[in-house]
């Protein structure tokens, strides 16, 4: 018997009726869908894998992952570029059976479970008029999402998904679950808003939901040619519209496919695709400017909210390969701007894309200091990423996307989203939390002092 094998026997010796879910190893037939993430570039093989239904049993998965000293990786949506939701020889705590989702209309939250997906809570909230801040794309999973911080549509108007995370329930190191908020472990509470899967196992989220009902949303493209230009014009006009209206820069291909026109299919261009959470009266004098830049299209209409969430959920299903490199930015110089054009006007393939999303609005109300996040002052998220179901494509993604970055890093403010990063090494960590760093190690000492956490951007323990 492998040594993988018989880690799962002895799970299922050991745990027995003691764990409500699933256990599945090497030899079970929905191993291999298990093992699989949203990355295929990613290719892992995990001795077991664990679908616990409550968060008792997520405790004895911690525990047995402990006495045999094996590796844990935490699983929600499986998004993670750098496929941390699963690891080599050791145990997967697949999160996805532990999914529901509870709306409090009256105190205006929602308690969400950590294994689910944003598009079920969007769904939930969107019922009441209501939404917490995430990502762009609805099978993104919460917990990850949050744990880094969250950075989406919503992001100028109402925050980070972190500024909105008022309680979590966690299961730390040694098994025992706790609560963490403002009043209760406070300093968890502190260390899990963007400090990621480094101190416990969220089993559950309690969200403050905003007023979010319909939206003005969807893209603008313009010529591949005229991106220099654009994001000329970009940075000026971005950061001067209401909190209500963001609007994130993009290098994309057309997806040939309704509602774009066919003349535009497969067609390369800049573009900036817009949420505007206000009056829909008032926002024909919010675009008129954008219309007199004469772009090649203009998509913007009125929507549910949860529409423009997942509206990328079928151009991006799990499954193809996927190369990341991000930076956060500042501000975009001319010299920025013309290393943008020279890269990201060469999209290797269809769906490779380099992002801007803004930075600013209600995400600069809270102090760098306040939370484990740590670019409150940066202007932009960068994020370029190579993408292609084709394998053989694998090695041109990943170079063309490590080009893109070499030649915008010097540009940068020096960290990156810990959403967007691969595995980089432990300099590029400490950059990204910054001044924040030595204190996330004394929380990491005093909930995980032997580093059980470490299948993620790893924040050591002092």
């Amino acid at each position: 018997m492998s040594t993988i094998a018989s880690t799962a026997e002895a799970a299922r010796r050991e745990l027995g009726s003691s764990l409500n879910g699933e256990l599945i190893g090497p030899d079970d037939a929905s191993y291999n869908e298990g093992r699989a993430v949203f990355n295929a570039m990613i290719d892992r093989r995990p001795a077991l894998i664990v679908r616990p239904t409550d968060t008792a049993s997520v405790s004895a998965a911690v525990g047995f992952g402990r006495s045999h000293d094996l590796p844990i990786a935490v699983r929600g949506g499986g998004h993670n570029g750098g496929g941390l939701g699963v690891v080599d020889d050791g145990i997967v705590i697949d999160l996805s059976s532990m999914d529901t989702v509870a709306v409090d209309p009256g105190s205006r939250t929602v308690r969400v479970g950590g294994g689910a997906t944003w598009g079920k809570v969007d769904t939930a909230t969107n019922q009441h008029g209501m939404a917490t801040p995430s990502g762009i794309i609805s099978t993104t999973g919460v917990g990850g999402l949050t744990l880094g911080g969250g950075i989406g549509h919503l992001a100028r108007g109402y925050g980070l998904s972190i500024d909105s995370l008022l309680e979590a329930e966690v299961v730390l190191a040694s098994g025992e679950i706790v609560t963490a908020s403002a009043d209760e472990n406070s300093d968890l509470h502190w260390a899990l808003r963007g400090g990621g899967g480094n101190f416990g196992v969220v089993t559950a989220f309690t969200f403050r939901t905003h007023p979010v009902s319909n939206v003005m949303a969807g893209p603008t493209f313009w010529p591949m040619e005229r991106s220099g230009e654009i994001l000329q014009w970009y940075r000026e006009f971005q950061p001067s519209l209401p909190r209500e209206m963001t609007g994130f820069f993009a290098y994309l291909t057309v997806p040939p496919v309704a509602p774009f026109p066919e003349e535009l299919h497969m067609k390369q261009v800049c573009g900036v695709v817009w949420c505007y959470n206000g009056d829909a009266a008032s926002s024909e004098e919010l675009f008129a400017p954008v219309l007199a830049t004469e772009p090649l299209m203009h998509g913007v209409g009125e929507m549910p909210f949860p529409m423009i969430q997942s509206a990328f959920d079928g151009l991006y299903p799990k499954g193809e390969q996927w190369y990341w490199r991000a930076d956060f930015v500042r501000e975009l110089s001319d010299d920025a701007i013309a290393a943008h054009v020279a890269h990201g006007s060469k999209l290797p393939t269809w769906k490779s894309t380099m992002h801007l999303y803004p930075i600013d609005g209600a995400v600069h109300d809270v102090a760098s200091s306040d939370s484990a996040f740590a670019y409150r002052d940066a202007g932009w998220a960068e994020v370029i990423v190579g993408v292609d179901p084709d394998p053989a494509n694998a090695d041109m993604i990943r170079q063309w996307t490590v080009d893109y970055y070499d030649a915008t890093h010097p540009y940068s403010a020096g960290g990156a989203y810990v959403n967007f990063m691969m595995d980089e090494g432990q300099e590029r960590v400490q950059a990204t939390y910054g001044a924040n760093y030595d204190r996330l190690t004394k929380v990491k000492a005093a909930y995980d002092p032997d580093n059980t956490f470490h299948v993620n951007q790893n924040i050591r323990p002092a």
